[in-house]
């Protein structure tokens, strides 16, 4: 790492320590957050009205301002930790994927834009889901995030099957002035420096004004090194940053009224990605004329460069009105975003070149495959709901959305033309091209346009004070239109080609929660989800077998997948302890499974018509002793298909096999905290926490379950390789497990200083597989940050 970086880290860290030391102190403030944390009531608005979190009739979980604090999360999948059936698989920032549940396809890569999510994010009102890149929103100044296990569909629409998670910000408040100054520095166990500085302020303006503001900046530290031609490393490659910040103001003309305008901007970048190697067509064992490659831990090779870029605004605007009895809420969104993933492609230009026939100089040009996505999104919902204490509540609302994305995909390959001519014949490469640039050997734009119309409802009777019954119904539309041009030796030349997808129906809902005692409650549930289909894009052709082409060219349209959830569940709170459980059955059709369509660099969407998710989830919590707080959470899962799917010869077409496993999520997986905090004079407490986080094995995909478990590793051009060579990987994910600790002081005045080790045991967990053209280009697997060392400093007021 340059040591300019180091003295420019430790400065960033040394201005805003000093700004946290230059805060004023607010002791009533200290105080009341201080109160905040003791309360074991947490609010929650699941049910999109405020209630108690023992009181919601359903699985959900919420990680509160404190327990974001306590566990130094800074992510979702810190978060996740602590929540049980929450599955969260590391693609780096900004690209994350969420599974609830088991209720998984597999996983979704950069190149399916087509494809929705199966999860729901919501910033407050504010729908910011976008399948694999939901915006990574940093946690700094949230009240809390809720999750909301099984199918949300009546009350926030599609994309919701598996659950819904929320983040839910802090508000402007007239009532006083406050804010929290934090800052962080760390550093990666053989990599590098990272680190953060974050502030957020609430000022009142007048009796009927507020206004609160939130910056933050982090730099997110490399781990991984990069291999380069010609023996060189280039270290610490997926270094990146994160800053952004949010203003909200509150406008209360009246005491019934409420208007609530916010702009959130953020802008995620990373120079690399969170791949190891384990096998390159550039760098490989099998070589005599280059020089032999085995992969250490947390390598890759390239010849070039790797970039993710995400800038993201939202405006949006909430207004609250109280009728007497009946609450009015509108909420406006605008969502403008920005992506770029540059990825080195010259393993997969460079394979197909072998495939072919081009000669050595053609297959190591490098090549540049860049995804582009712009998106802008208007959201309009209106909904009124009753406030009274009455045994019957009821809400009901209308939901609109408007979508333009448009995707595009260039293959810069400097020289690739001239080597297609020589060898393909002259004039090949300009007969090919279909307009698109030079040198580019595939192409393609895909602009999308969805439109979405829902009402939506929600009606609830409390009989004899112990009994509630709640029943809901959303209807939707959908009306989604893509068109797909494309161009280069590699693509299919597809020139303005229109597909259509539309789809209406309704989404029920059935609860029943029954108060045993005070403290106890036990709740039933059928409710239904739906996520919308949609289209493939056409196989890359050219790319190619005979077979492959035969096998999956004809899956180009793939319809709705729906869910029923059925689950029963005891919430439980007595002496300190709270106790929620639930069992859980979902029955799903029509599953929409991602694989890859074997070597033609193309993945597809199909439906497997019945698949299952079946488990038990506990979340236990208690105080035992005085200044302790202790929890566990857990989750055991039989998530799998209940269908096979064959070709034309009657073979199963990428292990979807009847009683084989979802992708992507385990069977069991644990997790454990400890926070002890005990004090050492009148106004400083030490605290120590502890959290232990086991996940058990998984698959990528569904067919890397079926054998062998190994790669031919066809078409080596190189000396020594005779094609047939074969890779033994690890296809079926290993079980892992992280230990974080840290140990804090927090003194009078609302300061704190907190040193800590994550991923104590250096862990080096595979978290996802990945592959080039089936495996014949690159084989690796995501894995996660190694032991990381750091201390945070903290001032609220």
């Amino acid at each position: 790492m340059s040591s300019r970086f180091i003295k420019s880290s430790f400065l960033l860290a040394g201005v805003s320590v000093a700004a946290i030391l230059a805060a004023p102190a607010n002791a009533q403030a200290v105080a009341a957050t201080a109160a905040a944390v003791d309360d074991d009531t947490i609010v929650v608005t699941a049910t999109k009205r405020a209630s108690d979190l023992q009181d919601v009739p359903f699985s959900i979980n919420a990680q509160t301002q404190a327990d974001i604090q306590r566990s130094g999360a800074s992510t979702i999948e810190d978060l996740s930790r602590n929540v049980a059936g929450l599955t969260i698989q590391n693609l780096g920032p900004g690209q994350s994927q969420v599974s609830i549940r088991g209720v998984s396809a597999g996983q979704i890569v950069r190149d399916q834009p087509g494809v929705k999510e199966q999860v729901g994010f919501y910033l407050d009102e504010t729908v910011i889901s976008l399948s694999l890149f939901t915006p990574d929103i940093d946690l700094f100044d949230l009240n809390r995030v809720e999750t909301l296990r099984g199918p949300q569909g009546t009350l926030f629409g599609s994309g919701s099957v598996g659950g819904t998670i929320r983040y839910i910000t802090n508000k402007p408040t007239t009532e006083r002035v406050e804010g929290t100054v934090e800052a962080d520095l760390n550093i990666i166990d053989g990599g590098s420096v990272g680190g953060s500085a974050k502030a957020a302020v609430n000022l009142p303006l007048s009796e009927s004004i507020a206004v609160r503001a939130v910056g933050y900046y982090t730099r997110y530290g490399g781990f991984i090194d990069a291999l380069r031609e010609g023996g060189g490393t280039q270290e610490n490659v997926n270094k990146g940053e994160r800053y952004g910040g949010r203003v909200a103001l509150l406008l209360q003309p009246s005491e019934n009224v409420k208007i609530t305008p916010r702009v959130l901007y953020q802008e995620i970048s990373t120079e690399g990605f969170n791949r190891q190697d384990s096998f390159n067509l550039f760098a490989n064992p099998f070589t005599t004329t280059r020089a032999p490659v085995t992969f250490g831990e947390r390598q890759q090779y390239l010849l070039q460069g790797e970039e993710f870029r995400d800038k993201t605004l939202i405006i949006d605007g909430t207004v609250e009105v109280d009728l007497d009895g009946v609450n009015v809420t509108s909420v406006t969104s605008y969502t403008d975003r920005d992506i770029l993933v540059s990825r080195d492609a010259g393993t997969l230009s460079g394979s197909v070149s072998i495939d072919l026939g081009f000669p050595d100089a053609a297959v190591t040009l490098p090549s540049n495959l860049r995804d582009t996505t712009k998106v802008q999104s208007f959201t309009q919902e209106l909904r009124l709901g009753s406030a009274n204490d009455s045994p019957f509540q009821w809400v009901v609302g209308a939901f609109y959305a408007n979508t333009d994305r448009d995707y595009q995909q260039r293959l810069p390959t400097p020289g690739y033309d001239a080597f297609t001519d020589a060898t393909l014949g002259a004039g090949t490469s300009a007969a090919v091209a279909n307009g698109f640039p030079a040198d580019s050997p595939f192409n393609s734009s895909l602009p999308y346009a969805l439109e979405q119309l829902s009402g939506f409802g929600e009606v609830s009777y409390r009989f004899f004070d112990r009994l509630t019954l709640t029943g809901g119904l959303r209807w939707y539309d959908f009306q989604e239109s893509r068109t797909i041009t494309s161009g280069g030796l590699f693509a299919n030349g597809d020139t303005g080609k229109v597909d259509r997808t539309q789809s209406d129906d309704f989404n029920p809902r059935f609860l029943a929660s029954f108060a045993v005692t005070d403290d106890v409650t036990i709740n039933a549930q059928a409710a239904k989800g739906f996520r919308l289909g949609g289209v493939n894009d056409p196989l890359n052709g050219n790319l190619c077998t005979a077979q492959d082409r035969a096998i999956f060219g004809g899956f180009q349209a793939y319809g709705d997948e729906t869910l029923w959830n059925y689950e029963g569940g005891i919430k439980a709170k007595a002496g300190g302890i709270t106790f929620n459980a639930a069992v859980f059955y979902s029955d799903i059709r029509n599953l929409q499974t991602t694989l890859d369509a074997g070597s033609c660099s193309s993945r597809i969407v199909f439906n497997v018509p019945k698949a299952h998710s079946f488990g038990v989830e506990f979340e236990l919590t208690g105080r035992p002793v005085e200044g302790l707080i202790v929890g566990v959470s857990g989750s055991v899962l039989q998530a799998e298909f209940d269908s096979t799917v064959r070709d034309g010869n009657g073979n199963v077409i990428g292990g979807i096999r009847d009683g084989n496993r979802l992708p992507t999520v385990p069977k069991f997986q644990i997790s454990a905290n400890a926070n002890y905090s005990f004090p050492i004079s009148d106004t400083s407490n030490v605290v120590l926490n502890a959290s232990y986080q086991h996940v058990g094995d998984r698959y990528t995909q569904p067919g890397d379950q079926e054998p062998p478990a190994s790669f031919f590793v066809s078409g080596l051009p190189f000396g020594g390789a005779t094609g047939n060579e074969v890779r033994s990987i690890t296809l079926l994910l290993p079980a892992y497990d992280l230990v974080n600790i840290s140990a804090g002081l927090e003194f009078g005045g609302g300061y704190s200083l907190t040193a800590y080790v994550n991923n104590l045991f250096d862990e080096n967990a595979l978290l996802s597989l990945d592959r080039e053209r089936g495996g014949r280009a690159r084989i690796g697997y995501a894995t996660n940050q190694p032991r990381t060392f750091g201390v945070t400093a903290r001032r609220t007021f």
